[in-house]
């Protein structure tokens, strides 16, 4: 047993097939699980479809597991992504909330292939297609692995220095759930609301103090601190900032690929001492194994 909660070796952000991954959330499961992960959730891009091949494969492996998803939203311009945790998978308000919030993917995707073609890349949309497990959620992630296998770019890194950022080749904005919305669906559904990887966003200080307290005044409680794309520099900026708005800590790689993460499951530092980790608050929503 860790001799504190903040030692749990909970990984509560990754990707499946679902979404984005290119793992299937049952060798998700199992390589959280080798990795020595305690506490495990999935958490696909505005989908739950992965999410009961994911639990139960958890609890085969005597793997404790919540249930979770990462839902785009609109904010300052931007795509800020907020995780759930510990939600009531059946509940209406959150599938359907989660439906519009996919609708409209294929569409932006056909103009990013039409924006790609225009500057010399054809072909773009069909071959990012077959990289989308799910075509509802075909994603700049599958466009950028299909740039790789094209040899346009050299890595997924390249794709989002040359094209699908703003200002670049590819990019097509996109109306996502409003933040209000995508936090009330969370808690409605009995979950937590969670501000994903919050050192990746773009956002000047008064934006960023400007989101962090509309969620919390949305009913937002948890703030990703370390995760695979923060620094140590974040873990210290953002454990101030979970102090300072009563907010809950939580822990995940955010994994997608292995050969493209880097960061696997399992492997990161433990929360920062003084916070409250957010699976403290979520105990009575864990599933147990049997």
């Amino acid at each position: 047993m860790p001799q504190s909660p903040l030692q749990l070796n909970a990984d509560l952000h990754c990707h499946s097939t679902v979404s984005d991954g290119t793992l299937h959330p049952q060798a998700l499961a199992a390589r959280a699980k080798a990795n020595g992960v305690e506490l495990w959730a999935l958490t696909d891009h505005d989908e739950v479809g992965g999410q009961r091949r994911a639990l139960e494969a958890a609890l085969d492996l005597s793997l404790p597991y919540l249930t979770g998803v990462e839902i785009s939203v609109s904010f300052a311009g931007i795509t800020v992504h907020i995780v759930g945790l510990g939600f009531d998978l059946d509940n209406a308000a959150l599938q359907a909330g989660l439906a519009a919030t996919r609708g409209g993917r294929r569409q932006r995707a056909m103009e990013m292939s039409d924006a790609l073609a225009a500057a010399g890349i054809r072909g773009a949309f069909e071959g990012a297609l077959k990289y989308a497990g799910n075509p509802e959620l075909i994603s700049r992630t599958h466009f950028a692995r299909h740039l790789v296998e094209t040899r346009a770019c050299s890595d997924t890194q390249e794709v989002f220095r040359r094209f699908l950022v703003q200002g670049k080749p590819g990019y097509v904005p996109h109306r996502w759930a409003t933040l209000r919305d995508a936090v009330h669906w969370i808690v409605a559904a009995g979950g937590m609301a969670v501000i994903a990887h919050p050192g990746r966003y773009k956002l000047t200080a008064n934006e960023e103090y400007a989101l962090f307290s509309e969620f919390k005044a949305h009913g937002g409680q948890g703030v990703e601190v370390v995760t695979g794309s923060h620094h140590a520099s974040d873990f210290v900026k953002y454990t101030d900032m979970a102090l300072e708005f009563g907010l809950y800590a939580s822990r995940g790689a955010d994994f997608h690929s292995p050969e493209e993460s880097h960061v696997d499951l399992g492997t990161l530092p433990d929360l920062p001492a003084k916070l409250t980790p957010v699976w403290e608050a979520l105990q009575h929503r864990v599933h147990q194994p049997a």
